[in-house]
């Protein structure tokens, strides 16, 4: 992988939390046991996802359509929702601050659909996102 920053960056975010789901074979990251971001490594078998490290985020589908339209290893989500995830090939062809800042997005969508209360608790002004590398 040639994002070795990405773990520590992804558990930089306020809340958020690693797991790993064995039976996936899936790093999974979520702020208050809602997925924001999976590290994973699919088999061969799984046709353009095969063999490639990558990180599935979540995205906004416009956003999603641009970001796969100007990178190619910019994907629709692997085994998630093809509309509302990303997968981001690790191969290294995605700008260390694209990948930042979908990170981020992907953190801040999953955060903004939690309870209003938890969202004042992870506040930027609170815990403090962090900022561009």
């Amino acid at each position: 992988m040639n994002y070795e920053w990405l773990d520590e960056y992804l558990l930089s975010m306020p809340g958020a939390e690693k797991d790993y789901k064995l039976e996936w074979r899936w790093h999974r990251y979520m702020v208050r046991g809602k997925l924001f971001a999976a590290l994973c490594a699919p088999e061969e078998t799984y046709k353009v996802y095969g063999g490639h490290e990558l990180v599935n985020l979540k995205c906004d589908p416009r956003l999603g359509e641009l970001l796969q339209a100007q990178y190619p290893e910019i994907l629709p989500g692997f085994y998630t929702d093809k509309r509302n995830w990303i997968a981001v090939l690790l191969d290294g062809g995605v700008p260390d601050q694209v990948l930042e800042g979908l990170c981020r997005q992907s953190y801040e969508l999953v955060v903004s659909k939690l309870p209003k209360y938890v969202q004042r608790e992870l506040a930027p002004g609170k815990a403090g996102l962090p900022g561009p590398k």
